[in-house]
């Protein structure tokens, strides 16, 4: 079977923090503050949601962590500031490394799927404003199935989207918890160390692979 890649979207290809500047024109230096406390919200939303068994969508999520943090710091944000942040998620940009990354691994011919939290809707602007949709024969997204990484139903989902097996089959992430659940569904993973100052979860679990560019995910897999 020929080698699959998945790549996790936010955080991984797309910078996230790419949202701060527009936090920090709205509320000055409790910017990245502020831009950590939601991202934390969201995931923990979708992780609550998860184990609730009472799906909402990655936007909804985004959207109550949003809600949370605006009370949080008190920063009384209007109804038309929040939108606008909402929106900013559809049009982040891409780290550095990851259009020359990407085709450096599509003329090898090696098969690339974009794998998200997020909506199939959201994740198709996100790739095609930041010009890397073509790279990609698909967008896999949890929403088909009602449920978040890192369920082992949404790695089955990805295997059986991509008619891959899991031993061919490398899940990409700087996310810690997504590289747990695709190793414990019997995927390879490869964690994505964008800071030295990043950790991986102590579980005594190792990623098949830990670079801190995507530039090195050509030798690896």
């Amino acid at each position: 079977m020929p080698t699959t890649l998945a790549f996790d979207v936010y955080g991984t290809l797309i910078d996230t923090a790419g949202v701060t500047e527009k936090i920090e024109a709205l509320i000055g230096e409790q910017a990245i503050a502020f831009s950590d406390r939601w991202r934390e919200k969201q995931l923990e939303y979708s992780f609550r949601r998860g184990l609730m068994q009472d799906y909402q969508n990655f936007a909804i999520c985004t959207r109550d962590a949003l809600n949370h943090t605006d009370a949080f710091f008190k920063t009384t944000l209007s109804q038309a500031q929040k939108q606008n942040l909402l929106e900013s998620y559809r049009v982040l940009p891409t780290f550095d490394d990851v259009a020359m990354s990407l085709q450096a691994l599509k003329n090898n011919g090696i098969q690339m799927v974009a794998f998200s939290n997020g909506t199939a809707d959201a994740i198709e602007k996100l790739l095609v404003t930041a010009n890397i949709r073509d790279y990609f024969t698909d967008v896999v997204s949890t929403d088909e199935i009602q449920s978040f990484k890192p369920n082992p139903a949404v790695y089955e989902h990805l295997l059986k989207r991509t008619s891959s097996l899991a031993e061919d089959t490398w899940l990409i992430s700087s996310n810690p918890f997504d590289v747990l659940g695709a190793l414990s569904s019997g995927l390879k993973s490869a964690w994505v160390q964008r800071s030295s100052s990043a950790l991986f979860d102590p579980w005594g679990i190792e990623p098949t692979s830990t670079i801190s560019s995507l530039l090195e995910l050509k030798e690896k897999i």
